[in-house]
């Protein structure tokens, strides 16, 4: 099992909305259970967001890294990391 970060748990839970219509979790131990579900993961740079994203056959080709930064499923992080939610 993956530990989520405290911060990680806490953007998914406050950011949801940009992935989702309706809350998917509505306090910290479903953000958390949620992550774990759908095998968020946390990359240290959006280089590997990309890296992230090839490796699973999405289409970002011709995306910048502004545009990449902005897709739904990726929530900046401290420190340059980024936590990616596929829902």
């Amino acid at each position: 099992m993956y530990e989520y970060s405290e911060e990680s748990v806490l953007t998914f839970l406050k950011k949801q909305g940009q992935l989702f219509d309706e809350p998917i979790a509505e306090n910290y131990s479903e953000a958390e259970a949620f992550l774990e579900d759908c095998m968020a993961v946390v990359v240290n740079s959006l280089k590997e967001v990309r890296e992230y994203f090839e490796e699973n056959g999405a289409d970002i080709e011709g995306m910048t890294d502004a545009e990449l930064e902005e897709a739904c499923e990726v929530f900046p992080l401290s420190g340059g990391k980024y936590l990616i939610v596929e829902g």
